[in-house]
């Protein structure tokens, strides 16, 4: 399964978006945090700020929405462009639904579950989404250290997935002295923010990360 890599927009330059966009553009999509004072304590972009970033780019735009009701937002993400659209199923009322809805518009269907949140109990729909990204933070904030008790959840989930074609996405804390390890558990699509848009040259550390995945 392919490794991508994909920046974090939450740690870019929000006063020079364009510029931190183009900055990555040898990533394989940009992450995009949706966030609204309620399902996590921050308040990030919303709806109007993907309408321009989808015609600012051409690059695989992945969304992750950390809102308390993401039945009825979702899809307008999903309208809007962005090639995957994820949902947190702690959040979401009728997950299933949601995940045939994106997937009728167009978007890949993504389910994010918080650290705490046991796989097993969603084993039985995993089919019915094209991503699941386990967190490796507490979700809210960028720039986190990586949780380590989150590794043995990416191998039961790689375990869970089996050779189904679905992503297994990891977010939080993710960088070169992280990556690896989410790598060997199973991980191929890596969020990495702060390690990125902090760096002197982002895009060579995009580089760095797909060259420590591939080892």
């Amino acid at each position: 399964m392919e490794t991508m890599i994909t920046p974090s927009l939450l740690s870019a330059d929000f006063a020079n978006l364009q510029r931190d966009i183009d900055a990555v553009a040898n990533a394989d999509g940009l992450h995009i945090d949706v966030m609204d004072y309620d399902f996590v304590p921050n308040l990030t972009v919303g709806l109007p700020v993907v309408e321009s970033i989808r015609k600012a780019t051409d690059q695989f735009l992945d969304i992750h929405l950390m809102i308390t009701d993401p039945d009825r937002w979702a899809p307008s993400y999903a309208e809007a462009g962005a090639e995957s659209v994820t949902f947190h199923i702690e959040a979401a009322k009728a997950p299933i639904r949601l995940a045939r809805e994106l997937r009728r518009i167009g978007a890949r269907a993504g389910m994010a579950l918080n650290p705490a949140t046991d796989i097993d109990g969603y084993r039985d729909i995993l089919g019915e989404v094209d991503m699941v990204l386990i967190m490796t933070v507490e979700p809210g904030f960028g720039g986190q250290k990586f949780l380590d008790l989150c590794l043995p959840k990416i191998t039961r989930t790689r375990e869970l997935l089996g050779d189904r074609d679905i992503w297994l996405q990891v977010d939080g804390g993710v960088g070169p002295e992280t990556i690896e390890r989410c790598a060997e558990a199973g991980a191929n699509v890596f969020v990495a923010g702060s390690a990125v848009f902090n760096a002197d040259d982002p895009a060579a550390m995009v580089d760095l990360l797909r060259a420590e995945v591939a080892g």
